[in-house]
């Protein structure tokens, strides 16, 4: 019997074992109510209480509506709050179940914990879940409804974002520069969705709707549209391999700068790939799958969002010390007690649940880690067999490049020709843009030997001491003195090398330094800094 035949044999007999009833987190919302003091909160609260009674099915009792700890159960719709508040702190946190209007066995369940200390502003915690023994869900995430309603009352805030269930639409220069520090900022938390306008008169919005996208991903990203002539403010700073435009949609992650990976999250969307309503609607579910996963990556449980289980483990553990503290009854105590056991012998259940589906992601994006990595060794092996072939017969892999005959063009030369091979920094793109150095030709041609011949050495296990001349005036030679230490991507290194001519430093018009360093991460040439020398107190 073959494999197919066997599992149809045993079809049936699956269909009548119990099914496993899995609790998946889905996104976490973690935010600070932007006007401080207690009034804000209770707003926040009435707002979500709200949302909870038409979840509930209408009705809730009298002590949720004054904010105090309640328990109701009401047919699968049951919900439950907790209220701890002391000379400092104020915690209010509220449990929602309800039970999808479509798939069946499918329970969602949403997490709201409103907070504050007396010194601070309070702060909103939201986590979404959902039960059910489907083995893969086939869901768009969104926020709960509620959020928008809290955020038209008191403006929410995450690092230097202010959160909006509308878009950002960028209407000035300074509101593009305002962009750009935001997407450097480290202190920046949650992805950035950039959406550009096609430069076209007949089409003056975004390819996918950003109204949408914004209102679904409200506190687990931030939507800007960009009009085409705010774009060039983006590549004048990143360069056109990080930068956006002509209709096309960039997803910045937290982390970003100037020296980011193209390649490595901050994925580009082209025009071409959102050019339909199909495509721009699989582009959009795609954003929000990705703004929910990372909101789970980055927003750590006990930090910025409290789980109702911690909120009410700590509510139990200050009641029963208050029934000791007050000399109550054994009897009392021992309920208590047991009430706190059975409440513990359900969250380990749940804890075991969501270990297990951590561990089964992770199993998941290590086997695409694996995939994607053998790919990529399998694309350099071949990159390397065609360069091999094309040495053979006797022509050079940049034979037919042409060389940029200003600086204004040398940076895009650089990311169109010596992609893969050579980088320039931050640091070395802004000074590239105008220089007093004249030969542009030339620094050009140095790239294409750092690139290829300098290249080939380390990548054949060489140190890539290589102190010659490789051109008439023009030579590979260590820094002396002028070395210097260089931040890249997290690592310090050591510039000990240079390439130069023999001008003078007193001419800058005639005098040649580019300043380069090996990655072994990414396997490129560096260029920390061109084609300038740098002043040292040795020079």
């Amino acid at each position: 019997m073959s494999y197919d035949s066997f599992t149809e044999a045993l079809r049936p007999l699956a269909s009548r074992m119990p099914q496993i009833v899995r609790e998946r987190e889905i996104l976490r919302v973690a935010a600070i109510l932007d006007r401080n003091g207690p009034g804000t909160a209770e707003t926040a609260r009435r707002e979500v209480l709200k949302w909870v009674k038409n979840q509930a099915g209408g009705w809730l009792p009298k002590e949720a509506l004054d904010h105090q700890s309640f328990d109701h159960l009401a047919g699968g719709r049951n919900c439950s709050g907790i209220r701890m508040v002391d000379d400092s702190t104020d915690i209010w946190a509220i449990r929602s179940d309800r039970p999808d209007r479509h798939v069946a066995q499918r329970v969602w369940t949403t997490e709201i914990t409103i907070g504050h200390l007396q010194s601070e502003a309070p702060r909103i915690g939201v986590r979404s879940l959902v039960s059910s023994p489907e083995d893969k869900l086939a869901i768009a995430p969104a926020v709960p409804g509620f959020l928008r309603q809290i955020a038209a009352i008191c403006p929410l805030r995450s690092g230097p974002l202010d959160l909006s269930d509308a878009p950002w639409v960028v209407g000035s220069e300074e509101d593009a520069e305002r962009l750009i520090e935001i997407l450097v900022d480290p202190q920046r938390e949650l992805p950035v969705f950039a959406l550009t306008v096609p430069d076209d008169p007949r089409n003056e919005s975004p390819l996918l709707d950003p109204v949408s996208l914004a209102q679904t991903t409200l506190g687990i990203a931030s939507v800007v549209v960009i009009p085409a002539q705010f774009t060039w403010a983006l590549t004048e700073r990143f360069g056109k391999r990080l930068s956006v435009f002509g209709g096309a949609v960039r997803v910045y992650l937290p982390g970003f700068s100037e020296d980011a990976n193209p390649y490595g999250g901050h994925e580009l969307i082209l025009r071409e790939e959102i050019s339909t309503a199909t495509d721009a609607e699989k582009a959009g579910n795609w954003m929000r799958r990705l703004a929910a996963s990372e909101s789970i990556t980055r927003v750590r449980l006990g930090r910025g969002v409290l789980s109702f289980t911690a909120v009410r483990q700590q509510s139990l553990d200050l009641s029963r010390s208050r029934l000791e503290y007050e000399g109550a009854s054994d009897t009392d105590q021992l309920v208590a007690a047991q009430k706190q056991i059975n409440l513990l012998k359900g969250d380990l259940r749940q804890a075991l649940d969501a270990q297990q589906w951590f561990s089964d992601e992770h199993k998941v994006a290590e086997d695409r880690a694996k995939t994607a990595e053998a790919q990529l060794t399998a694309a350099e092996f071949r990159i390397r067999q065609l360069t091999d072939q094309l040495k053979a017969r006797g022509e050079a892999p940049d034979t037919n490049i042409p060389l940029p005959s200003c600086w204004d063009a040398f940076a895009d030369w650089c990311e169109q020709h010596l992609v893969g091979r050579l980088l320039l920094s931050p640091r070395a793109r802004r000074e590239v843009k105008s220089p007093l150095f004249q030969e542009v030709s030339v620094a050009a041609r140095c790239l294409l030997w750092l690139a290829n011949d300098y290249r080939e050495r380390r990548l054949g296990g060489g140190d890539g001491g290589l102190r010659f001349p490789f051109e008439s005036g023009i030579r590979n030679d260590r820094c002396g003195a002028d070395g210097f230490l260089f931040d890249w991507q997290g690592k310090r290194y050591n510039v000990e090398w240079h390439v130069k001519n023999g001008g003078n430093t007193r001419a800058p018009a005639l005098c040649l330094r580019i300043y380069y360093f090996w990655d072994d991460a990414s396997q490129q040439v560096i260029i920390a800094s061109m084609p300038a020398h740098r002043p040292t107190g040795a020079t």
